[in-house]
């Protein structure tokens, strides 16, 4: 079914498609519509919503219903995701699947409502305690939006393991047209999950383990499936990038304003072109290494001052010069301005 769609309501409605049946939130803006469209859809699926009084206290219903087996989610965006992070870290720890929707805005501290990427530090490089990871993808579209909620409780179950839906609040505020289809759900047996009933205690599930070499084989056990994941879960999307000198990286907004950029230089004789991943943990860096070999140079464009650069420099291992441009405080370059940063780096040869 075809359909226009905001990005934040396709959030929503891939996550009943992938089954998931429980939504505990709080409003925040600009990622309100995310728990409007919950209140409304999930219901309707026999599912449960609830507005929970603080996002800390909705982070831990989803730690509940994922200890019971439950498909279920939460969103915010940067404060909130701020007061989730303990509970993040507690998921992580018990190994317990979910999907948590960031809708990224200015920041740090109350910032304002307008667009950022600033979160990718909090959010890829875990945020909370410990030594964990969370599975993060980047939906650059309200199709996608969809789609890779889809594909976030799949890999949620599959690692046992939260994974975050990372997106700018432009992606999540636009609308679209969205193509959905019925589509058989997917969801593994969970023997692990609790299933207690009175005067039992079958399956408890905690993330507290007191003993040290219990702890070290614990999280051991969760490196491997972290080795796992980068090994087999890597995705991104290329554009022009078989004879580029320059390769542009970017996601969310980002990605789609460097793809005109990217026309608009071919266009004046500068062979550019585009990467864009689409899993920002674990990071395509492989893939990145592979594209960028024929090319000069590199240049990642983010809205924030500067993070998954980090990750790009780590893929590339000073093979490459890196240069980097970042706006910041909801301001998204326009594709002149694009342009010329690219005509910085590579002269036209027309």
């Amino acid at each position: 079914m075809r359909q226009l769609c905001k990005g934040n309501v396709a959030v929503i409605k891939g996550a009943v498609l992938a089954g998931c049946r429980a939504y505990y939130g709080y409003p925040i803006t600009p990622a309100s519509e995310v728990a409007e469209a919950a209140a409304l859809y999930i219901p309707e699926v026999g599912g449960t919503f609830v507005q929970a009084e603080s996002e800390t206290a909705a982070i831990n219903m989803v730690y509940g219903a994922a200890s019971a087996g439950v498909r279920a989610m939460s969103a915010s965006s940067g404060p909130g995701l701020s007061l989730m992070q303990e509970g993040i870290s507690y998921l992580a720890g018990s190994e317990l699947p979910c999907v948590i929707v960031d809708i990224m805005r200015g920041g740090p501290g109350l910032g304002n409502i307008a667009p950022e990427q600033s979160d990718y530090f909090a959010m890829v490089k875990g945020g909370g305690h410990g030594n964990y990871r969370n599975i993060v993808v980047a939906p650059a579209s309200v199709q996608e939006m969809a789609d890779l909620t889809i594909l976030a409780f799949e890999l949620a179950d599959k690692y046992r393991n939260p994974a975050i839906v990372l997106t700018d609040g432009f992606v999540g505020q636009m609308m679209e047209p969205l193509n959905l289809e019925y589509r058989e759900i997917l969801a593994p047996p969970k023997p692990w999950a609790v299933q207690g009933t009175a005067g039992t205690r079958k399956n408890m599930i905690s993330s507290i383990v007191l003993e040290p070499d219990e702890l070290e084989e614990h999280q051991r056990r969760m490196e491997a499936k972290y080795i796992r994941c980068q090994q087999t879960e890597t995705r991104c999307e290329e554009y022009c990038t078989e004879d580029a000198e320059l390769i542009l990286v970017g996601f969310g907004i980002v990605s789609r304003v460097l793809r005109s950029a990217v026309d608009q230089a071919r266009k004046q004789g500068i062979k550019a072109g585009l990467f864009r991943p689409i899993t920002l943990w674990p990071f395509p860096s492989t893939e990145l290494a592979a594209c960028s070999a024929r090319a000069e140079k590199i240049l990642v464009v983010e809205l924030s001052n500067g993070q998954m650069v980090e990750d790009v420099r780590l893929a590339l291992n000073g093979t490459k010069p890196i240069d980097f441009y970042g706006r910041v405080g909801g301001n998204v370059p326009t594709v002149e301005e694009l342009v010329v940063k690219i005509e910085e780096q590579i002269p036209a040869s027309v």
